[in-house]
């Protein structure tokens, strides 16, 4: 393939864009964004480069409210982290990958990005896809026309990533956060948090009804994934973890604690 020069809209080389009014559309261009509940407030959920989004209001102290284009999530974020709104082809399809500046796995990496991040492959070399921001090894990358077939392999591959409330990467991870991450991977829309997972996802089964691999339990805050008849695999903040754990085990320990029963056992 022919050599190209560094993109100019690289995580080198991009700046935020003049024009942030209502109305406008941009993309994440840092490899992570926290969304916050207000200008310099608590952060609610995070954005992965790539993530497009629409301004909806006046920016304030640097920050623009904007709501998540892929389901909706409201907040605000901070201008710094958003560039021109442009085409993707691809998501990183790994736990993690790096950014390079040329396609050499010895040069020094520009970022690191996570699982979903999306990008514009720009041209394809032996062992790396030139993108919309750098360098990134072409096993880590998928097309978005080719999403993956089984949530609880996506779940599993996050196994052993810390919990962290609000968190939607491969740095850190809470209990929705990695259902909506397992579910988007196989093209399936999935809110933000539990309870409007709860309500949009999947057909409630009868109590008893035998576990299975892909069903969802849910309780009061809080949602797992099922791994098979006896297992589940959740982020949670008693191992602080993404980790697997007996399904009866986690049943009774999560009501022990005050939390409550399963509130609903669905499946996709």
């Amino acid at each position: 393939m022919e050599d190209h020069q560094p993109p100019d809209n690289s995580l080198e080389t991009q700046k935020p864009v003049p024009g942030f009014t209502g109305g406008s559309w941009w993309r994440i261009r840092t490899p992570l964004a926290d969304l916050r509940d207000a200008p310099s407030g608590r952060r609610q959920r995070q954005l992965l480069l790539g993530a497009r989004v629409r301004l909806t209001g006046d920016v304030q102290d640097g920050y623009g409210p904007l709501s998540a284009e892929h389901d909706g999530y409201t907040g605000y974020v901070a201008l710094d982290c958003l560039g021109a709104d442009s085409e993707v082809s691809h998501q990183v399809a790994s736990r993690a990958t790096h950014l390079y500046p040329e396609a050499d796995f010895k040069a020094e990496e520009l970022a690191a990005l996570s699982f979903g991040a999306q990008l514009l492959v720009l041209d394809e070399r032996p062992k790396f896809y030139e993108t919309s921001a750098g360098f990134v090894p072409k096993k880590h990358l998928r097309p978005l026309d080719r999403p993956f077939t089984d949530p609880v392999t996506l779940a599993q591959m996050f196994f052993g990533t810390p919990y962290l409330w609000g968190g939607n990467s491969s740095a850190g991870i809470d209990c929705s956060g990695l259902i909506q991450a397992a579910l988007r991977g196989c093209g399936i829309a999935c809110p933000g948090d539990s309870g409007a997972q709860q309500a949009a996802l999947g057909t409630d089964l009868a109590p008893g009804t035998p576990w299975q691999r892909g069903d969802l339990l849910f309780w009061r805050g809080h949602v797992a994934l099922v791994v098979d008849a006896d297992t589940l695999i959740h982020a949670n903040a008693h191992h602080m973890a993404v980790a697997y754990e007996p399904i009866a085990r986690a049943i009774a320990r999560i009501e022990a604690q005050g939390e409550g029963p399963v509130t609903a056992h669905k499946r996709l």
